[in-house]
């Protein structure tokens, strides 16, 4: 299965997984490790019950990690257990290797601890503390198991993103993807005397890190996730680790295919590789929690519209371009990298949705007024790949920087 199935597709896709347009815009002030919030209402056609549950069901996957990581190593001892003699001698390095394993997702769960500690304060404008939202998470635990077996498959992509983000093993696949960005946005506003008078939005934002390199430069910059567990991790990030290599995890310690060698799957990585906190207090990042194409209405407030392997997690791409167009000032641009895995088309989803190929997505960017500056096709990227496995999977990706002409109207 394809790695971004398991990490931002899966994600974006699932209702249950997300928040809603309703849900509180979290601003993660990385400067001083503050988090500024503004207390929007909750209009009262929302489910604020439902609200809640999803919330919880999200924090009980994570709490979940352990057990099902547990059981399925246990399930391996088993078999291990009923090979004859001789075979269980010559798999002692392997029982060995398999205690390991679970030495790895024990210090994992610490991790994960730590992610979802206080973690009913994330948004204000529900009260996930109250006693009837206390009440709405309690489940059976043999149900929620059972419901849960391809959600622990997200918990790891969680750590995979992570590894991508935030730490050092990541640094390639972050070069390849957010150095286009970056470099075609400081050139784009080179003339521009204040950076911070320039408004630059990043949907699809994951755990942060693009985000927060474009703030990094000078620029005002906000990203906007929709799914709750990298909603989760990112406010752990960027609000609570105070300083580099801070942590450390084994992000593939489930992986248990491809590997060359044993240490391979338990290899530790450390995060974060850089101090979240190294922006200048005068700087505005934030990170706002809901779906893209509901809370972003406003007409002409936005310089610059980055988006790094998001477009496809769209049912209906038109929908991002028109969104896009119409928040874009008259002069901004849009900076783009990604494939076109279509997280919803039907190979992977139940849900409707149209897979079109680039040439007809240009077409359509064009018959919006956008104007091209940049297009470049067969852009080698990865997406959350092991460095040490057999397997990995390589994008031919698309690269382009459009401009919203200043004489265009929405």
């Amino acid at each position: 299965m394809d790695p971004r199935l398991k990490s931002e597709g899966e994600d974006v896709a699932n209702d249950k997984d997300s928040v809603s347009a309703t849900d509180e815009l979290v601003q993660a002030n990385s400067a001083n490790h503050n988090q500024r919030r503004r207390r929007p209402e909750v209009p009262p056609e929302v489910d604020v019950q439902q609200e809640r549950q999803h919330f919880y069901h999200i924090v009980n996957t994570f709490k979940f990690y352990k057990i099902n990581g547990l059981s399925r190593v246990s399930k391996t001892y088993r078999y291990l257990d009923s090979l004859s003699e001789r075979h269980q001698q010559l798999l002692t390095n392997y029982r060995k290797h398999l205690s390991d394993v679970c030495e790895a997702i024990d210090c994992n769960y610490k991790v994960i601890e730590l992610i979802i500690e206080d973690i009913s304060n994330l948004f204000e404008n529900i009260d996930y503390t109250a006693p009837d939202a206390q009440s709405g998470h309690q489940m059976d635990v043999k149900s929620f198991r059972s419901q849960t077996s391809l959600d622990s498959d997200k918990v790891n992509s969680v750590f995979k993103q992570l590894v991508r983000e935030w730490t050092d093993v990541g640094a390639n696949e972050r070069n390849t993807c957010f150095s286009p960005i970056l470099r075609h946005i400081e050139d784009y506003f080179k003339d521009c005397a204040d950076r911070s008078a320039v408004h630059v939005l990043v949907p699809g934002a994951g755990l942060g890190r693009l985000p927060f390199e474009i703030a990094r430069r000078g620029f005002t910059c906000q990203g906007n996730e929709y799914s709750l567990f990298m909603l989760f991790t990112s406010n752990f990030i960027l609000n609570k680790c105070k300083h580099r290599d801070l942590h450390t995890f084994y992000p593939w310690a489930q992986h248990f295919t491809n590997n060359v060698r044993s240490a391979h799957q338990l290899t530790p990585v450390s995060f974060p590789d850089t101090d979240p906190g190294d922006l200048p207090p005068e700087l505005d990042f934030s990170m706002a929690a809901g779906n893209f194409i509901e809370i972003y209405t406003e007409a002409d407030s936005w310089d610059c519209v980055s988006t790094s392997f998001f477009i496809d997690t769209a049912t209906n791409v038109i929908d991002y371009i028109e969104t896009i167009h119409h928040i874009l000032k008259p002069g901004g641009i849009w900076v783009n990298i990604g494939p076109l895995l279509w997280h919803n088309s039907a190979e992977f989803s139940d849900n409707d949705s149209i897979e079109p190929s680039f040439e007809i997505i240009k077409d359509i960017i064009l018959s919006f007024g956008f104007e091209f500056i940049k297009e470049e096709t067969n852009v080698s990227s990865y997406y959350t790949q092991n460095p040490h496995s057999m397997l990995a999977y390589e994008y031919r990706s698309v690269f382009f920087v459009c401009k919203k002409p200043i004489s265009c109207n929405n």
